[in-house]
């Protein structure tokens, strides 16, 4: 398990069952960037990967 998975576990632990639309998620990637800055390219790349799941390699 890799650092990073804690917070994975606590976000399905916390609001495992709720369900968001993607503009919400945008949004709160928008505002997590506003006040992050430093990981505005980790969440682009991040929304570029989702967006892209569909396509064929």
């Amino acid at each position: 398990m890799y650092f990073t998975d804690r917070g994975i576990e606590e976000l399905v632990d916390r609001r495992g069952e709720e369900e968001v639309s993607m503009s919400w998620l945008a949004e709160r990637l928008r505002e997590f960037v506003d006040l992050n800055p430093e990981f505005e390219t980790p969440m682009d790349r991040l929304a570029t990967w989702l967006a892209r799941l569909d396509e064929e390699d």
